[in-house]
């Protein structure tokens, strides 16, 4: 039998199929191959009879951890669809840690007496004077097992070893699995209501034949995970997998706690806020199927499951389930596909629904499921709008309205909490020269650097890199320097001013870059160790704290402005997902916004939650100025180190593209030009934007694929996005 085997090196000249004598190997089995005079790894995405070629090299070894048959359809799917190659694909199914052999299995030793010998017998192997060996074995008499580090920290690794090797103890050595999150806890669900027994028998019928599409709008606090939690043991129940996903790792200790107490050991979670030795643990435990549901951010959508009942997208609206980096694909897309595969029930949960998922479920592509009040019974939380235009005629240019701090007052005196919320983090946006009108900016991407009080540096959101902080102008000398609009560490900082004995916790990029950080925070808020958590989009879903009553939502305008079709629509999720936070238990919540445009219609719909006509007055516009769903937006971003190499690139993708187009329906609007953040990380930036008629996009996208490749190079990557999440 011959093999088809994609080599894995990322090297576009190398992404074809290569043959070799299969021997025993299947398709999906990672094996070791010759490659030129190099031993290396790959894949076996094929098996035939005859190759074309003579003389072909034998496989050397078959490797543990394969890719499961539903997966290798997946991968000829997600190459034609998003236009990437094989090795990329494949790189996505498996654990980097398993493909680089870096990360060992963890093993744990056991100690216990000899059971040849009574314990009186191997107290008379031992001399008297020897008290450490002595207590040892009167630690382990009665048949006693402990671990050997746990004896070593007792009595000496000295007294452990002279015993093992006089042959009284016997050592016992296991395979032990890297456990993330054991703190983590939850309660039992709880009996489902009338409204949720309902959507969940609903899409229970459903994967009991041949699966379906669901898309569950509740508001917040609806009780939405409890459905999930109900259809995913209806799943296992029938022998079947499940797939659970979140849209953020800070998300995941709270779903685990929940799953464990229902299903304990058979569930997994995968993302990368883990150390290594964990990702690897838990995929090899869903590899092997001693675990069946698989928890996670995005990358757990290809967990290595088979006979999959279920897969759930939890708050499906959010952008953070495409890949905006290579390799680029959308999550939601992908699980639709591994459902239909498998016959699965493809589950999407939202309060505010993505309009395209919504547009889609109202058209009939699929089933639309509601619950439409709180599992408490109680109402949302009354929301407030405040003009801070007012507030600055009144003299007021604080960070905060007076009606903020006296509900933020209020609720600290009561031993209550609140959240603050802001989408910006770090102390100030910009620096800037009053004199000369200089902004700070990174050396290496085109954008203003950010100010951070807490480490006294200026910092590039973009790359990462750091910088000294500024105390004069660079260029004039000048000392007097302006700071930009704040962020959350100001507002923190401020919340101390205002109330010196606050406590409050801090959650941004910049407070969970450690490991557990998202875990070890919301643990500490949860446990009543803070008054106030102020936080950046991390806060805004999903999170269920009963003594929460008041939620604060400074600058909510400013997303509104950004060149963005989806602008309007991401302000309306993010205030109403944030403002569920509050009043979730038996205590009444209430919603402060702050903007300095308070008729803005977003806000008038969010106030209300009025989910329904936010949702007819964002199609009404983007159908009359053809903005998705109701077109494509297709962008060839084209980034190089050389701006003349980037420039020569864009303007040939742009002139094979322009003369395709010519005398050809479908193209709304073409385009050639720099991308608005012109450099990151020292490459120069430009693209081609398209709008395209749905109709015609398909094959369209399929030209456009054909002439990116042929200009895409090493030095100048070109990739094709098709409804960009950010243009930036």
């Amino acid at each position: 039998m011959i093999a088809e085997v994609i080599i894995d090196v990322s090297a576009s000249e190398l992404d074809r199929v290569f043959d070799y004598e299969g021997g025993s190997a299947r398709e999906g089995d990672r094996v070791s191959v010759e490659f030129g005079r190099k031993k290396t790894e790959g894949f076996v995405i094929g098996l035939k009879e005859k190759s074309e070629y003579p003389n072909l090299k034998p496989i050397l070894e078959v490797l543990e951890g394969g890719i499961k048959p539903p997966l290798l359809s997946l991968m000829h799917h997600m190459v034609k669809r998003y236009n990437l190659r094989y090795v990329d694909v494949l790189r996505l199914f498996i654990p980097s840690e398993l493909r680089s052999g870096k990360v060992n299995e963890l093993t744990e030793t056991s100690v216990s007496l000899n059971t040849a010998l009574t314990y009186e017998e191997a107290v008379s192997s031992v001399r008297r004077g020897a008290t450490a060996r002595l207590a040892v074995l009167d630690y382990l008499k009665d048949g006693a097992v402990e671990k050997k580090s746990v004896l070593n920290l007792k009595f000496g690794a000295q007294a452990v070893n002279a015993l093992a090797a006089q042959g009284l103890l016997i050592e016992k050595t296991d395979k032990v699995s890297r456990v993330p999150y054991k703190a983590a806890a939850g309660e039992l669900a709880k009996e489902l209501t009338t409204a949720q027994k309902f959507v969940a028998d609903e899409i229970t019928a459903a994967l009991r034949k041949d699966g379906g599409k669901f898309l569950l709008h509740g508001v917040t606090g609806s009780g939405k995970t409890e459905v999930y939690m109900s259809v995913i043991s209806q799943a296992v129940s029938l022998g079947k997998t499940a797939i659970f996903l979140v849209p953020e790792i800070s998300l995941t200790p709270q779903v685990m706690g929940l799953m464990r107490a229902k299903f304990g050991d058979n569930v997994a979670i995968l993302h990368s806020g883990l150390s290594q030795g964990e990702r690897l643990d838990e995929w090899l435990r869903l590899h092997r199927g001693e675990a069946k549901i698989a928890v996670g951010a995005r990358s757990a959508v290809f967990a290595p499951l088979e006979n999959l009942g279920a897969i759930v997208v939890d708050e499906e609206h959010d952008s953070s389930y495409i890949s905006e980096s290579n390799p680029r694909y959308d999550t939601k897309e992908v699980a639709e596909l591994r459902a239909k595969n498998d016959g699965a029930a493809l589950v999407l949960g939202s309060a505010t629904p993505d309009i395209d998922a919504y547009l889609d479920a109202s058209r009939g592509g699929c089933r639309l499921l509601e619950l439409k009040q709180r599992i408490t019974g109680e109402a949302l939380p009354e929301m407030e709008i405040i003009d801070m235009v007012s507030e600055v005629r009144n003299g007021n240019r604080g960070i905060f309205s007076l009606r903020m701090r006296e509900e933020m007052e209020a609720v600290k005196s009561r031993g209550e909490q609140a959240m603050i919320f802001i989408n910006r983090r770090g102390y100030a946006s910009f620096v800037m020269c009053r004199e000369c009108g200089y902004v700070a900016k990174c050396s290496d991407c085109d954008v203003s650097l950010t100010y951070h009080k807490e480490d006294d540096r200026l910092k590039c959101h973009y790359c990462g890199k750091r910088f000294e902080n500024l105390h004069r102008c660079p260029v004039c000398g000048n000392a007097r320097l302006r700071e930009g609009r704040v962020g959350t560490e100001t507002v923190a900082e401020e919340i101390k001013k205002l109330f010196p004995d606050a406590r409050v916790l801090r959650m941004d990029n910049d407070t969970t870059a450690g490991k557990d950080a998202h875990y070890k925070i919301l643990s500490r808020f949860g446990a009543g160790e803070a008054d106030f958590l102020v936080g950046t989009q991390m806060i805004a879903k999903g999170h269920d704290f009963g003594n929460v009553t008041l939620v604060g939502i400074l600058d909510a305008d400013f997303s509104l402005y950004l060149s963005d079709y989806r602008s309007a629509e991401r302000v309306f999720q993010l205030v109403t997902q944030v403002a569920g936070r509050a009043g979730r238990a038996d205590k009444k919540g209430c919603v402060l916004l702050q903007t300095f445009a308070p008729k803005h219609y977003v806000f008038r719909y969010a106030k209300d939650y009025d989910y329904g006509g936010f949702f007819k007055k964002e199609c009404n516009s983007r159908e009359v100025s053809k903005f998705p769903p109701f077109s494509k937006i297709v962008r060839v971003l084209v980034s190089s180190l050389d701006e003349a190499e980037a420039t020569e690139t864009v303007k040939n993708i742009y002139k094979e593209i322009k003369a395709y187009s010519e005398g050809r329906s479908g193209f709304i609007y073409l385009q050639a030009m720099k991308s608005p953040v012109k450099r990151i990380q020292q490459r120069f930036r430009f693209q081609v934007l398209m709008r395209l008629e749905n109709e015609s996009a398909e094959e369209i996208c399929a030209r456009v694929f054909e002439i990116t490749d042929k200009y895409a190079s090493s030095k100048t990557p070109c990739f094709v996005e098709i409804n960009p999440q950010s243009l930036v």
